[in-house]
């Protein structure tokens, strides 16, 4: 069975948030949630990572819906749809720069939004295709590096320059400094291939280098700047590890 789409709906007016919430889990698409900021919008994507967020433009709050548009396209590179009552030049100049997937007017017509969100969704899913077809190597971990695929190359990247290694649906996307490598294969075989490496889970989506780790708060780390979501259940393990490191 094909994994639903998540999608995040970022809405001041909750009513609102709550009718297109309904209309979208009607269509079996998952709803990771409903905020009203855009703060807050930002830290549910680092947590639940949707694949797509419906943004409301005139945001309340100290950051509007572009400037929390520019956040998730810089960090996250997860496809936007905007949703606006405020259509003049001015605001529209602003949002394009941000290169959202498409602009919906309100009030609009449940089909517009429905179209909007399928046309992203069959994107999604074509570009989730074409990868598997391409990366059919499923990665070789040795004692001190990982072979991947980069176009018809298998290149060596070694376990002690990996920063952290992030769930992509059933991929993952290593991260390096300056470079990301993405393979077939699911989080939960990576973590388990890792096992007996200096790699700890910290969250659903993410395993980390302990080696790399220069802060730990109460429910984040930060790798290179990066900030990365710790859940309270691998939070006890990650702190032994780092007491015995």
């Amino acid at each position: 069975m094909e994994e639903a789409i998540k999608i995040l709906i970022v809405e001041d007016e909750m009513l609102i948030g709550a009718k297109i919430s309904l209309q979208l889990s009607n269509l079996g698409y998952e709803v990771t949630g409903i905020v009203a900021r855009g703060k807050e919008a930002i830290q549910h994507i680092a947590h639940e990572r949707p694949d797509m967020v419906l943004l409301d433009i005139n945001l309340k709050g100290d950051v509007d819906g572009i400037e929390t548009a520019h956040v998730i396209k810089k960090e996250y590179d997860i496809p936007i749809i905007f949703l606006t009552a405020n259509s003049d030049e001015e605001h529209f100049e602003r949002a394009k720069a941000t290169q959202p997937e498409a602009f919906i007017s309100k009030p609009f017509k449940k089909l517009d939004l429905e179209r909007a969100v399928a046309l992203i969704s069959n994107k999604l899913r074509a570009s989730n295709d074409t990868l598997g077809n391409r990366e059919t190597h499923r990665a070789t971990v040795l004692d001190d590096s990982i072979f991947v695929r980069q176009r018809d190359e298998l290149v060596k990247v070694y376990l002690q320059d990996i920063l952290f290694v992030e769930a992509d649906r059933n991929y993952c996307k290593i991260n390096t400094r300056g470079k990301a490598y993405t393979i077939v294969m699911t989080l939960k075989e990576m973590d388990e291939k890792l096992t007996h490496q200096n790699f700890i889970r910290i969250h659903r989506s993410y395993v980390v280098n302990l080696s790399h780790i220069e802060k730990v708060g109460n429910t984040h780390l930060t790798i290179e700047k990066k900030i990365l979501p710790v859940s309270k259940s691998y939070k006890e393990d990650l702190l032994k590890r780092l007491q015995t490191f």
